[in-house]
C-alpha cells in the first residue's frame, strides 16, 4: 500500500511541478506565434528526408572543427569548450534564428589512456536544459571508467536561444521540428568527428526527456554499432505534447487563431493537426539501430510525462533492446536517479566491441 501512495505522489508531483511552470500566467505558452508558415512546410519535408534509401546516402556527415578552448585540466583530466559552424544544410541554416548558427560543446576528457582504448558519450539536452552544468555532472563520476563526456547545446537554449523566446518555449511548431533536425545533423557531425578525428574506440549518445527521442533517432540512424541510451523519454512528440503535462502548456487558441485565418479551424482540428504535425518525430518509424542489444531505454514507474505505453512501443519496435524501471516520476526521476542513468551508460558501452575486436 505504501508502494501505491508512493506511485501516486510522484505522479502528482510532476502534474503539480507541471501546474506551477506551465499553467501559471506567468508563463508563456509553447507555440504561442502560431504554426510557424512556410517554415513548417520546410521543416517535414526536412525530417521525411531523414529517411535514406540507401545506408550511405546521409553519410558520412559534413566533418565539423570545433575551435577548442580550455576551461580547466588536472593531472587527470581536462575540460574544453568548443563552438562551430552548424552542419546543416543551408535551408535549414536560413530557417534558424542566427543566435543558432553557431553549436557550442563541453568536452569532459579522462587523460589516463589514449583514445581508442576509451569511449566517449554525447549528451543531448532535454526540455529546459539551456547550460552544459546538469550533464557534466552526470558525466563527471564516469571519468574513473574511462568514459569522456561530450555535451551539446541545443538550437533555441542557452546562448542560442532566439532573443524574443522566453525560456525553453519555443515560438512556434515549426521551430520544435527545427531543434530536432538540427541537434541530429550536429550530434551525428560530433560522432563522426569522435570517431575519425578524435579516434575514440566506442561513441554514444544519451539524452533525457526531449533529449532522449533525438538521442534514440540518432543512434537509430548511426551506420555503426554506438551506445544508446533514451532516458525518461517517450518515443515521439506527440505524447509529451498531446497527452502528457506539457499538454496544459500548448497555445491551443493561438494555434487554432493561427490556421483559421486560412482554414477556419477548430480548436479540436487543431488537436488533431499538431498530433499529426509531431507524428514526424515517431522514433518507432526510425531504422533498427545496428546493434539494438547496446539500446538502454530507463524509464520511471509513475511518470506524468511519459505513459509507460510509450516506452514500451518504443522497446517493441526495436527487439534486443532493454528497459530498466526506476521508481518515481518525471521530476524525481530527474533529480535522484543519476546512478541509474550512469549505470546504463557503462552497460550499453560494454556491449559493444572494441575496434580491434572487430578486426580479428
Amino acid at each position: 500500500m505504501v508502494s501505491v501512495n508512493l506511485g501516486v505522489l510522484h505522479y502528482v508531483l510532476d502534474h503539480i511541478y507541471g501546474a506551477f511552470v506551465h499553467r501559471t500566467k506567468l508563463s508563456t505558452p509553447f507555440f504561442s506565434k502560431g504554426w510557424g508558415g512556410s517554415k513548417l512546410d520546410l521543416l517535414e519535408r526536412f525530417v521525411k528526408q531523414l529517411f535514406p534509401a540507401t545506408e550511405t546516402q546521409n553519410w558520412p556527415p559534413t566533418l565539423v572543427q570545433p575551435m577548442w578552448k580550455t576551461v580547466w585540466e588536472t593531472r587527470n583530466a581536462c575540460l574544453r569548450e568548443g563552438i562551430f559552424r552548424t552542419p546543416c544544410d543551408e535551408q535549414l541554416i536560413n530557417a534558424l534564428p542566427p543566435e543558432s548558427y553557431n553549436a557550442r560543446v563541453a568536452f569532459l576528457v579522462p587523460k589516463s589512456v589514449p583514445p581508442q582504448k576509451m569511449a566517449c558519450v554525447v549528451h543531448l539536452a532535454g526540455t529546459g536544459d539551456h547550460t552544459f552544468e546538469r550533464r557534466l555532472r552526470l558525466g563527471g563520476p564516469l571519468l574513473k571508467e574511462n568514459i569522456a563526456t561530450m555535451v551539446l547545446e541545443s538550437p533555441f537554449y542557452g546562448q542560442r536561444r532566439p532573443r524574443l523566446q522566453r525560456g525553453a518555449k519555443l515560438l512556434c511548431v515549426s521551430d520544435l521540428l527545427l531543434l530536432g533536425r538540427v541537434t541530429i545533423d550536429e550530434s551525428r557531425s560530433l560522432l563522426h568527428w569522435l570517431e575519425v578525428e578524435a579516434g575514440f574506440g566506442k561513441t554514444g549518445i544519451c539524452g533525457l526527456s526531449m533529449g532522449g527521442v533525438h538521442a534514440a533517432m540518432v543512434g537509430s540512424l548511426h551506420p555503426r554499432p554506438i551506445a544508446t541510451l533514451p532516458f525518461l523519454a517517450p518515443h515521439s512528440a506527440v505524447v509529451a505534447f498531446c497527452e502528457g503535462v506539457l499538454k496544459y502548456a500548448t497555445a491551443w487558441g493561438a494555434l487554432r487563431e493561427d490556421a483559421e485565418q486560412k482554414t477556419g479551424m477548430t480548436l479540436e482540428q487543431a488537436r488533431e493537426r499538431l498530433r499529426s504535425v509531431l507524428s514526424l518525430t515517431d522514433v518507432t518509424r526510425f531504422p533498427i539501430p545496428k546493434n539494438p542489444e547496446s539500446v538502454i531505454f530507463v524509464a520511471a514507474t509513475d511518470d506524468g510525462y511519459i505513459p509507460k505505453h510509450s516506452v514500451l512501443e518504443l522497446q517493441k519496435a526495436w527487439p534486443g533492446s532493454e528497459v530498466r524501471w526506476v521508481t518515481g516520476g518525471h521530476v524525481s526521476s530527474f533529480l535522484l536517479h543519476n546512478d541509474e542513468f550512469r549505470r546504463a551508460i557503462v552497460d550499453s558501452l560494454n556491449r559493444l566491441q572494441w575496434p580491434e575486436e572487430n578486426e580479428s
